[in-house]
């Protein structure tokens, strides 16, 4: 089973957490997810809230059960979707003091399915995040990717065996809802247009991922490349030289930085002189965007 995965992450873990503290905006994004799922996620502390303060459960916690567990997360490429989602996950057990697993559907073993194949796929999926999400776990599948196995049932170049793994997908996230928040769904894509509406409609929150502004430009440089010689000043200028203005309107993504740019740059210096503020500049200026998936 573990062939269809590209990993089983035991959670809490302490490489995610450390992972998440460089996430730039990491912050706002899960607050955003948490205020939507915490009911969901907690359903037996709404129970004891309720008994508590109402001496009943009130018949709205029962309403709650019919939220979707599924997080869309939307974006151009290298825009942290991934990662972030391992780190919400990751996040949300450490606050509710539980323990799970995170399981990353793997794009390769997908690449080589056939048609007629993707639902068995999908059916073994789901079995294993069932299997994971225990009485006192919580297990999180993630369908990176997503619109390659959700595209919408509308287009008529879909094949009948497409649309019948759609609709083996639509069905399993109707029942996991039976799990009362044990068992949480991410889907990733850089096209939502392309996702079929009904999953669409079931998601408990869609998440967009932008590019970064230039604040966050700075700051991910900062975080980086602390310890070099690099004043205030140049740190806005390397934002600026990374931003959509000098770049014909599209920014460097975050992935851009993190994994062209800088290496680059680390790379024009070893071994013989210090990283600096022109190697990065000079960088920069040599490299394109990436470019935005439409």
């Amino acid at each position: 089973m573990s062939t269809i995965f590209d990993n089983i992450t035991e959670l809490p873990s302490r490489e995610i957490a450390e992972r998440a503290k460089h996430l730039i905006g990491f912050e706002n994004k899960y607050n955003r997810i948490l205020s939507n799922l915490k009911l969901l996620l907690d359903q037996e502390g709404l129970v004891e809230w309720s008994k508590k303060f109402h001496k009943t459960e009130l018949p709205v916690i029962s309403q709650l059960k019919e939220k979707y567990p599924l997080i869309i997360l939307a974006g151009d490429a290298g825009t942290g979707k991934t990662v972030s989602a391992e780190a919400i996950a990751d996040r949300m057990l450490r606050e509710l003091k539980k323990e799970g697993f995170f399981l990353k559907l793997s794009t390769r073993v997908r690449g080589e399915g056939l048609h007629g194949q993707m639902g068995n796929l999908v059916n073994d999926a789901f079995a294993e995040l069932k299997t994971q999400a225990g009485k006192k776990r919580i297990a999180f599948l993630l369908i990176d990717e997503a619109d390659a196995i959700a595209s919408t049932r509308s287009t008529m170049q879909m094949h009948q065996e497409e649309k019948a793994a759609v609709n083996t997908l639509i069905q399993k996230i109707d029942e996991i809802r039976e799990l009362n928040g044990r068992a949480i769904l991410f889907m990733s894509t850089n096209r939502l247009h392309f996702l079929d509406e009904a999953i669409v409609r079931r998601a408990a929150i869609i998440l967009e991922f932008e590019r970064p502004t230039f604040e966050e430009r700075v700051l991910l440089f900062k975080t980086s490349l602390d310890g070099v010689e690099i004043t205030d000043k140049q740190f806005e200028e390397l934002a600026n030289l990374s931003g959509e203005e000098s770049n014909e309107g599209l920014a460097f993504s975050f992935s851009d930085i993190r994994l062209r740019i800088l290496p680059e740059a680390v790379a024009k210096c070893f071994p013989d002189k210090p990283l600096d503020f022109e190697s990065v500049k000079e960088t920069i200026e040599k490299l394109n965007p990436s470019p935005k998936i439409v």
